[in-house]
């Protein structure tokens, strides 16, 4: 079986092509949407294709949607063992003495890492970035490097930290293209979605002190199905905000960069909204993690079959009103020789329109399936004879 492999750009490029119409799109949409803001960016959260845009890759300060890639890290850093929820951080000088929006961290005390995450994604607290940073990366220089290198793992191309708040520093930059691939990676984790709904909540300090938290995604109160986001201003950067909204299974992120009062950049994101769930639909034909009907026979184990499962999800983005016909096509081995590992990949499974690829997703093995023992081996040659 042939395998295809393909960089980030190639998969955005392929996305692009699910859409019909997508280049009629791009050129309509600033008739079609008014969106007051430097730059702006609407994507589909499924396909990753996009919806519309102004002025994506134009390097702009974007203030604190900087905290995206800063809760990224640290959400994957406790994804992969490296950090845990309930571990205590001691706020350092530095942390405790960051400016801006802050939930006043005391220096020396200790704080568990849920609460410092909490307040970064409710809040936008500063303090508690740095913290955070401190304590992945043994400092914020250090962090920085991680947050460039895993905005190039995404695909930002026009992106550069300097630091893990979005404080005014030279040179700092990204684009409304960049913050929507960000978002996009951290709104896969549920962890995210469970700090980033909170409205209003307190935060408690270890000597008895407590600060209030307000969310300043008011999408949330004010817009149907808005489920996360983060706001950002400083002088430079102008409002800002990156947010996601779901109406059935189509999610959507926008993002609005530099509007010139609050007010507006909810307006902006809002009209983005609106004008994607009334103009798409984005159908899943295969989901992350499904099964394919048929198992796959294993010789050589006393497991004689393994279920097979989808990677990733497989779907597309149409316009309302046109008529396309999309099938799934499996390419997978019928028969594999033990040993056989979970996740061990086993096929592909392509997503067609009209008889044409459009996207593939690999197949692999849901369990392991290990060579018979001499035992076993011994059993299964005498039960044959």
């Amino acid at each position: 079986m042939k395998k295809i492999w393909m960089t980030a750009a190639a998969v955005l490029v392929l996305g692009a092509s699910l859409l019909t119409g997508a280049g009629a799109a791009r050129s309509a949409s600033a008739e079609e949407v008014a969106a007051d803001c430097k730059a702006a960016y609407l994507m589909d959260d499924a396909t990753g294709v996009q919806m519309y845009a102004k002025e994506e890759t134009k390097r702009l300060p974007i203030a604190s949607m900087c905290k995206i890639m800063t809760l990224l890290l640290a959400i994957e850093a406790a994804d992969a063992g490296e950090l845990s929820y309930s571990e205590e951080v001691v706020a350092s000088e530095r942390a405790a003495g960051m400016g801006g929006s802050q939930v006043f961290l005391g220096a020396g005390l200790s704080y568990t890492v849920d609460q410092l995450l909490k307040s970064i994604a409710v809040c936008s607290a500063n303090d508690s970035c740095v913290a955070i940073a401190e304590r992945l990366a043994g400092s914020e220089g250090a962090f920085c490097e991680e947050m460039n290198a895993r905005a190039k793992q995404l695909g930002a191309e026009n992106t550069l930290f300097a630091n893990c708040t979005g404080l005014p520093k030279e040179p700092q930059y990204s684009c409304a293209k960049d913050v929507a691939l960000m978002l996009r990676a951290l709104i896969a984790h549920e962890k995210y979605h469970e700090y980033a709904r909170i409205r209003l909540e307190d935060f408690s300090h270890p000597d008895g002190r407590t600060t209030q938290m307000t969310n300043t995604n008011k999408l949330l109160r004010a817009y149907g199905g808005c489920e996360s986001g983060k706001t950002g201003f400083t002088n430079e950067a102008g409002f800002c905000l990156a947010a996601c909204a779901r109406r059935g299974e189509m999610r959507v992120i926008s993002v609005v960069i530099g509007s010139p009062d609050s007010k507006t950049r909810f307006a902006a994101a809002s009209t983005l909204f609106d004008y994607a769930f009334d103009r798409f639909v984005s159908e899943t034909y295969l989901r992350a993690g499904e099964e394919i009907e048929e198992p796959v026979t294993v010789r050589g184990s006393a497991t004689k079959e393994v279920a097979v499962r989808a990677q990733s999800a497989l779907g597309a983005l149409k316009r309302r009103g046109t008529e396309e016909q999309y099938t799934v096509v499996t390419q997978c081995e019928r028969e594999l020789r033990a040993p056989v590992a979970a996740g061990q990949e086993v096929g592909q499974a392509l997503l067609m329109r009209d008889g044409v690829e459009v996207a593939r997703t690999p197949l692999l093995a849901a369990a392991d399936a290990p060579r018979y023992t001499w035992w076993e081996a011994y059993r299964e040659g005498a039960r044959m004879w």
